[in-house]
């Protein structure tokens, strides 16, 4: 059956803009790290992501190493798009990114030119696309230097292949300087993509988000559950093998019951403004007007349509996120 998308798909969907670029993004991003690729059911996989854009969800954030196994994320995705997504290529924003484990060799990894011009060669091919609207070094490489870097990626947005320019997982003091170098060049740069939610405040502490509001520019926040952490799945305990992503290891650090404690209050924070757990962790990231999206992955409609009601309610007074601090930062 042809696919054939909801017509009032935008009318509820809060769609925001990195900085003063022309960059507009979905609040809500959907994010394919989980659950995606060939060992998943292809009708599964599928019909999230037709949901997904039927609620106004455009922006589909892939990676070339996305999957069990480099590769495979895009390679569904790409079935997906070419079977039902196609008519709306105009519609979406479809993103990849290129830098951690991708193949064997010394150019399977990182941010060398060879590196991120193959990289995005492959998934081009992969998703069956001419150009992909951001394409992001997915992480610093601390033996390449910057320009190397930069010049690949303006080079790319050149030669038609990408749009805009992301970067992601660099902090304060390497954005800027990134962004130093795509202004000499003026490059599209839009957006910096990194791990942050409640708990993990990284980018709040080493100057990410200041530095892009200060040069109009965008951020982009995934892991905003904390691998489940933030919701309402582990109040009464946490399993001793909760694969957590590096960047939120330190949350157990001081022990389970103290982690169990703070998730607690922080729920019944939520409760009081009528929401879930995980709802108010995605409207928490999005009351900063920095944060242009936030990637959230979801194997299950019912998952989309509770992680959606979070935007009914972005707003919090100063009392509650002077708490919701509080409890976050306690020891």
């Amino acid at each position: 059956m042809v696919f054939k998308a909801n017509d009032k798909r935008y009318d509820n969907m809060k769609v925001r803009r990195a900085g003063n670029t022309g960059l507009q993004l979905p609040a809500l991003s959907f994010g394919t790290w989980h659950s995606f690729g060939d060992t998943a059911n292809f009708e599964d996989s599928e019909k999230i992501m037709l949901a997904a854009f039927d609620r106004g969800i455009f922006s589909f954030d892939l990676a070339n190493n996305y999957g069990p196994g480099s590769g495979a994320a895009e390679r569904m995705f790409g079935q997906v798009y070419q079977r039902d997504l196609k008519p709306y290529r105009d519609e979406l924003i479809i993103t990849t990114k290129a830098g951690f484990h991708m193949w064997p060799g010394v150019y399977g990894n990182f941010s060398s030119k060879k590196t991120l011009v193959a990289a995005l060669d492959q998934s081009l091919q992969r998703m069956g696309l001419d150009y992909v609207d951001i394409y992001y070094t997915h992480r610093f490489d601390p033996n390449t230097r910057l320009e190397e870097t930069a010049e690949a990626l303006d080079g790319l947005v050149r030669a038609g292949k990408a749009l805009y320019i992301g970067i992601s997982n660099y902090n304060g003091e390497q954005t800027a300087r990134m962004i130093e170098l795509f202004k000499e060049m003026h490059t599209p740069f839009v957006v910096n993509q990194s791990s942050y939610n409640m708990l993990n405040r990284e980018p709040q502490n080493d100057g990410t988000l200041k530095t892009l509001a200060e040069n109009d520019d965008g951020f982009i926040a995934y892991g905003p559950l904390a691998e489940g952490l933030l919701t309402s799945k582990y109040l009464n305990g946490i399993p001793s093998d909760i694969h957590l992503h590096w960047t939120n290891n330190f949350i157990l650090e001081n022990g389970e019951e103290k982690a169990i404690a703070k998730l607690n209050k922080l729920n019944d924070l939520a409760k009081n403004r009528n929401q879930t757990l995980a709802q108010m962790s995605l409207a928490w990231l999005l009351h900063d007007p920095t944060v242009v999206s936030v990637v959230t992955g979801a194997s299950k409609v019912a998952h989309l349509d509770d992680n959606l009601k979070a935007l009914d309610n972005l707003e919090f007074t100063p009392d509650e996120l002077e708490e919701i601090d509080k409890i976050v930062k306690e020891k």
